[in-house]
């Protein structure tokens, strides 16, 4: 399956040149229905790619599991159309032995865009999801030096973008040594965080203390909750963060750090994590390797 970017012909017009026709890459953006035992649960746009992790990471994120041995089977269903083709936009996920099933409060009315998260929730007391994990107690410090290398590593490995230019990020740091865990793109910037979750979740990982959660937008209250779900203890953006995403942060002892651009930072809470003293780390770190920075299934 490779979908991720879509070819098309586009006009190309310039005030100089005039129009002429070419071919452009999109990003590919497809809905990706979520069923638990048989039972739909949840459609998401996103981008095709990494869908087991990006199952994984919403069930996460949701509250349904939080180990990797309540994620049992996940598997693409077959005869997803009339005619019997396999489209590979749906999921049927298998828990654990004991995991309840979600609970109904959690079904989406309606599907979730690729720009929200949240939409279709079928309570507003559901969007408030309680974790598993505390994320206050984490004792990480980072130093500002070696946060401030983070958005240009993110940007480096992102190969669909260098193609599309319409791609979200979201990356996983180790917050002490600066390595990089992993990266995923997709179209919705909840998608790819949700993947990142994924990722860590199979790999028995949670909670993810110490490390740093680094998006290529801006922070909202989703990202932030996604980030206490799993136990992120700092959330970082190159854009500024939302009131509830900063009120939330504070609420629940994350670092939540914005505008992350060059040399500088903006702190929103819990600025003891960042320190300023100089880092006696290198400012770069060995790539992400391939097996975890690949964006396609």
């Amino acid at each position: 399956m490779q979908r991720i970017a879509i070819r098309r012909r586009v006009t190309r017009v310039s005030l100089e040149t005039g129009a002429r026709s070419s071919e452009d890459m999109l990003a590919a953006e497809e809905p990706l229905e979520i069923r638990v035992g048989g039972t739909s649960l949840a459609v998401t746009m996103r981008t095709p790619g990494n869908d087991f992790d990006l199952a994984a990471g919403f069930l996460v994120s949701e509250g349904v599991i939080a180990k990797a041995e309540h994620f049992a089977a996940v598997r693409y269903c077959a005869g997803a159309t009339v005619d019997g083709l396999n489209t590979y936009n749906v999921l049927d996920v298998t828990l654990g032995l004991g995991v309840p099933a979600p609970d109904p409060s959690l079904e989406r009315n309606f599907y979730t865009t690729s720009s929200c998260g949240l939409c279709g929730k079928a309570s507003i007391d559901a969007v408030r999801t309680h974790s598993h994990w505390a994320v206050a107690d984490d004792d990480l410090v980072v130093p500002a030096e070696l946060l401030s290398t983070f958005p240009d590593r993110l940007r480096e490995q992102q190969q669909v973008f260098e193609k599309t230019g319409g791609l979200h990020a979201a990356a996983l740091f180790d917050g002490r040594t600066g390595d990089m865990l992993v990266l995923r793109e997709d179209v919705g910037r909840h998608n790819a965080v949700d993947k990142v979750i994924g990722w860590a979740l199979t790999q028995g990982l949670l909670p993810l203390r110490g490390t740093v959660l680094m998006v290529s937008g801006r922070s909202s209250f989703e990202l932030t909750q996604k980030a206490l779900m799993a136990g992120i203890p700092l959330l970082a953006a190159v854009s500024a963060p939302s009131s509830l995403a900063a009120e939330l942060a504070n609420e629940v002892g994350i670092t939540l750090v914005g505008f992350l651009r060059g040399s500088s930072m903006v702190i929103y809470a819990r600025p003891e994590r960042v320190s300023s003293e100089p880092s006696v780390l290198a400012t770069t770190a060995p790539p992400v390797s391939s097996n975890t920075a690949r964006v396609a299934s």
